[in-house]
């Protein structure tokens, strides 16, 4: 199924969620380098709470 069959408010949202996404996208580009924040993947998404052996939660 492709965009142009589905209804109008599903392809309305679409494009919504896609002006959102660009938008998320060009704020993260404008915020500064975190300093002395954690190497690799980004604990919220991955679930990783836990930094040489000791569990934290925030």
């Amino acid at each position: 199924m492709s965009a142009s069959d589905l209804p109008p408010a599903a392809q309305r949202a679409l494009a919504e969620a896609e002006e959102r996404r660009r938008k998320a996208e060009a704020e993260a580009a404008t915020l500064p380098k975190e300093l002395g924040g954690r190497n690799g993947p980004e604990p919220v998404r991955y679930g990783d709470w836990e930094k040489k052996g000791i569990a934290v939660d925030f």
